[in-house]
């Protein structure tokens, strides 16, 4: 993982309009559709964390993020935690956010990737980022690309947001090591598989 720089994604579990679920508390056994070992899955439970007790929190693992959204068009799951693209549509069309889940994304790069290649990446990612922040209006018809055809009907990417924001810190030892703790305390990983990873392993600094 690059270690110079993660991006901050705005999540939220929604409900539909109409839901008796009013406050995060009334998602004590409700489940919550996301998607299996992924930001929305980690991020569900974080939030939903200082509401509930553990053995209220019900997740239900539904697929791809945009099955997320047609799921809850169609009223087929009652909750649902989306990111990006699909947190602005749900929003768009009436759902209601319950709970904010925004969460830390790092970069995953090949081992054998060349350092100066990485470091010219990023370069033109950060100035991307600054373009981004200073005229996101600008930019937001690219939403269109990473929308599906069926979900672009009668939506307005003018009113999205800039979407998940790259901030150019390091991802340091400690926030390593606090992201592991937590995972582990929540038995998120996978016990067949091999021991965690060192910091010196795992990350590009």
């Amino acid at each position: 993982m690059w270690g110079k720089a993660y991006s901050v994604c705005t999540s939220g579990i929604f409900v539909a309009d109409d839901s008796s679920c009013r406050r995060p508390e009334d998602l004590a056994g409700v489940k919550v559709g996301v998607g299996y070992h992924s930001g929305s899955h980690y991020s569900a439970i974080q939030g939903l964390e200082p509401f509930l007790d553990r053995s209220h929190i019900e997740l239900d693992f539904v697929g791809l993020p945009f099955d997320r959204v047609r799921l809850m068009q169609q009223g087929k799951i009652d909750a649902a935690n989306v990111f990006g693209a699909q947190y602005y549509l749900l929003e768009q069309l009436g759902f209601r956010k319950l709970v904010d889940t925004t969460f830390i994304m790092g970069f995953l790069v090949g081992e054998d990737t060349d350092r100066e290649d990485l470091e010219r990446y990023f370069t033109a990612l950060r100035r991307a980022q600054r373009a981004i922040d200073l005229q996101a209006e600008r930019y937001k018809h690219y939403w269109l690309r990473e929308m599906p055809d069926d979900l672009r009907e009668g939506i307005d990417v003018r009113r999205f947001g800039p979407g998940e924001r790259i901030v150019f810190e390091p991802y340091t030892r400690e926030m390593f090591e606090g992201t592991h703790r937590w995972m582990e305390s929540w038995q998120l990983f996978d016990s067949n598989s091999a021991a965690r990873p060192q910091y010196e392993d795992a990350v590009v600094a």
